[in-house]
């Protein structure tokens, strides 16, 4: 199978990009401040003819309610329903009518702005087909499945309105946050989400050592690991507060989406995880459970654990029979397929009253590899890829739509690959060279990045604005001499124990360009005569590794575009220095200045409102420049969205393409 020529790739994906052009794409609106509402391609093949989607299903006859009222900004304006409508897939199981299962304080989608989807009122059935290469994940089924506690449409921090939680008050001084939860608001299994959700999971899950060894610090005031752990004072059944020692203005968007985080971080089954927990269960009642779970006699803290399902483990083949506020349940789990239906007591309608989801069911494929994803893709068997879907293989997607799906450019929401040298990796020579900032300007220097946009990206990105993108080989071998990393006979630099001093990029196939970019960065650093390896290791092996501090360079995204994620790769260029800092001192190892004075600019920017944030980050970013902590050689990349043609409520090509994941339960089959 002969290679594609470069030259034909990009006039291939130009064309397309004019297309997009001609049909009125604009460039990703321009972030604002946020308003806090309180209510190298293989050639193409000829794919198997594509594996036709399920038809929808028309919706019965809406049922009576009572009257109620909410903002509807996906679907439009102010909305009074007095009526509410279900799937025919519920019928004949037994449920009480739609009406009793909805909270009174429903939610009305709205999810994606105005501005970036024209809202359609959908139809009810289907089967959503995804696929993916890693046991119990799958990423595009997490981000459409995930609940979190705010919401901020579009995703990109503008406005931030409720969600599971249905709204919120800041006191003057923002250390005090109440929130409001939504009446008749239930679980999966029918049971109602009360603020006893709420202080089972923050009284008996968060402050109890045996389940949190470490009280998590951006639950501690203003986010910093020396301020107190937030207090909770209940109000009533369906009303808290949320109390922090230090003003904390940045919490609502962690709550909303900063770390993708869930529900989950305060509200959790009570329920159903009382029978697992030792102030509700006696322990001899438990012994039996413990010990077929594989665990030692007394270990009920183990076996919590194991029974907790939180919302990064929703795709873990353990989340079956566990209560969800999520639109779709885990009914199944095998080898090679994952099942979600649709859960009866999904707290979201549209505005004419139907209950959501649309989409019945979501079918997890599992598959060997990345490049089984793309075949399964191309063939049509898949009607929705955005995690996987790459931009090199962008020519292969247009050829193949006539297989039933659609191929959309839009924005990443990441810098797709930056480079990490793990600064605090266990050994004094590796230390002494790489916390030389030195070093690494040198490395920096010798990213040519314009090849590496023309080379991997194909010139649809462009060079990463926080680091000064110079490309100069000269100086970056100036600086390494200065350090004294003498070239051996071989010509190789040496280290200061007068050994071949190596870089060892060890990498995993998260993404697409992770292995290339690797490839071409490894042959850029050796011109400078440094020894730089690669080697690609599992997934799973990576983030063991990555956790156990075993790691030396590696590659993976950090969310730049985004600036209230404060995703800064602290974890990946300083890992026991993150360590200590989230460990409050307690574990890893204590930094230098220059370090801690980046981790105050950080918390900082997470406690402060959203305009002083705004300007914290633009002096963080200065700091990341003067001191090139990691490796952003590029920006504004474009990513591909593949969904089936007959898919509707797919946002435009100006959003963010992750940001479609979270109109998943807007999505409907038609013509």
């Amino acid at each position: 199978m002969k290679l594609m020529s470069k030259s034909i790739m990009i006039l291939l994906v130009t064309a397309l990009m004019f297309a997009l052009a001609l049909s009125g794409c604009k460039s990703s609106p321009a972030s604002t401040t946020p308003t806090l509402t309180q209510s190298a391609a293989p050639e193409a093949t000829k794919a198997p003819e594509a594996t036709k989607a399920p038809e929808a299903t028309k919706a019965p006859e809406a049922t009576t309610a009572p009257e109620a009222t909410e903002t509807a900004a996906g679907g439009g304006g102010q909305t009074t329903l007095t009526a509410f409508k279900d799937s025919p897939f519920l019928e004949g199981k037994g449920l009480p009518a739609v009406m009793d299962r909805l909270p009174g304080d429903y939610k009305i989608t709205n999810e994606i702005p105005e501005s970036q989807m024209k809202f359609e009122i959908g139809s009810f059935g289907g089967v959503l087909r995804t696929v993916t290469s890693a046991p119990d994940w799958d990423a595009d089924v997490f981000v459409m499945n995930n609940e979190p506690l705010l919401n901020t449409p579009g995703i990109l921090g503008d406005t931030i309105t409720g969600n599971v939680l249905k709204d919120f008050q800041v006191s003057d001084d923002q250390k005090t946050f109440t929130f409001g939860m939504r009446k008749g608001l239930k679980w999966s299994d029918g049971q109602p989400v009360t603020t006893e959700d709420v202080k089972f999971t923050i009284e008996d899950i968060l402050n109890d050592p045996k389940l949190t060894p470490i009280f998590p610090v951006w639950l501690r005031g203003g986010g910093e690991a020396d301020a107190a752990p937030m207090k909770l004072e209940v109000i009533d059944d369906l009303n808290f507060k949320l109390i922090f020692d230090r003003p904390y203005g940045g919490i609502l968007i962690r709550f909303a989406i900063q770390g993708w985080r869930g529900y989950t971080e305060l509200i959790r089954p009570a329920h159903y995880l009382k029978q697992f927990h030792t102030k509700y269960t006696a322990l001899d009642k438990l012994e039996p459970l413990i010990k077929k779970a594989g665990f030692q006699p007394g270990e009920w803290f183990n076996l919590f654990n194991d029974k907790d399902i939180t919302n990064w483990e929703l795709a873990n083949k353990k989340a079956i029979g566990f209560p969800v506020l999520y639109p779709w349940i885990m009914v199944k789990n095998t080898e090679s397929l994952t099942t979600y239906e649709r859960n009866p007591y999904y707290f979201k309608v549209d505005s004419d009253g139907n209950q959501l989801p649309y989409i019945d069911r979501v079918q997890s494929t599992l598959v060997q590899d990345i490049e089984m994803v793309g075949l399964k893709t191309i063939s049509g068997e898949v009607d929705f890829s955005r995690e996987s879907a790459s931009l090199i293989k962008m020519p292969l997607y247009k050829e193949n739509e006539k297989n039933g799906y659609k191929a959309m450019l839009a924005n990443m929401h990441v810098t797709p690959t930056d480079i990490f040298l793990n600064q605090t990796y266990n050994n004094p020579n590796w230390q002494k060279v790489v916390q030389d900032v030195r070093f690494r300007k040198a490395l920096s220097l010798a990213l040519n990045r314009e090849e590496i946009i023309n080379t991997i990206y194909y010139d649809f990105a462009q060079p990463g604005s926080i680091e000064d993108p110079t490309f100069d080989l000269d100086q970056a071998n100036k600086l390494l001499d200065d350090m004294g990393l003498k070239k051996g006979t071989d010509g190789k630099r040496l280290g200061p124990d007068n050994k071949v001093f190596t870089i060892p990029f060890e990498v995993g196939a998260q993404a697409p360009d992770i292995v290339p970019l690797t490839q071409l960065v490894v042959e850029m650093w050796k011109e400078l005569g440094l020894n730089v390896t690669m080697k690609t290791i599992d997934q799973t092996l990576w983030t063991t590794r990555n956790t156990n501090n075993e790691l030396q360079a590696t590659m993976i995204w950090t969310h730049t575009p985004l600036w209230y994620m404060g995703d800064w790769g602290t974890q990946m260029w300083g890992n026991q220095w993150d360590l200590w800092r989230t460990s409050g001192g307690k574990l890893g190892k204590e930094p230098p200045a220059d370090v801690k004075n980046l981790y105050k600019m950080i918390n900082d920017s997470a406690a402060a409102n959203p305009d002083d944030a705004k300007q914290k980050v633009t002096e963080i970013k200065q700091i990341m420049k003067d001191n090139v902590y990691y490796f952003i050689p590029i920006a504004e990349v474009k990513q591909p969205l593949i969904v089936n043609a007959k898919l509707h409520n797919i946002p435009n090509d100006t959003s963010f393409a992750i940001g479609a994941n979270f109109s998943g339960e807007q999505f409907f089959f038609g013509n």
